[in-house]
């Protein structure tokens, strides 16, 4: 998957993160992977559920997977972040 089919969700609106999926599967792609960590999974989520069933009726969820990340806090501590990559695949 190239790196333009990638949405990198975050705390912006999930309205403008559905256009960016939009944008990448009007592209000529397929497939686009959503990828978020931490809070942002819940957005995620909702970006991909506002997308299939307000915009794309054709667009199914192909795979999700879900991980953890070490991070380095403020403090200077090790924490846990789960990840979520979402793919969706127009058919």
């Amino acid at each position: 998957m190239s790196e333009e089919n990638v949405v990198y969700i975050g705390s912006k609106p999930v309205m403008n993160y559905c256009l960016a999926v939009l944008s990448a599967l009007q592209g000529g792609g397929s497939t686009v992977a959503l990828k978020a960590r931490g809070r942002a999974i819940s957005t995620a989520v909702d970006v991909a559920e506002v997308t299939k069933n307000r915009f794309m009726e054709n667009l199914n969820v192909q795979m999700i997977e879900i991980g953890t990340e070490k991070m380095e806090s403020m403090e200077g501590q090790m924490r846990n972040v789960s990840t979520i990559t979402i793919v969706l695949k127009k058919e």
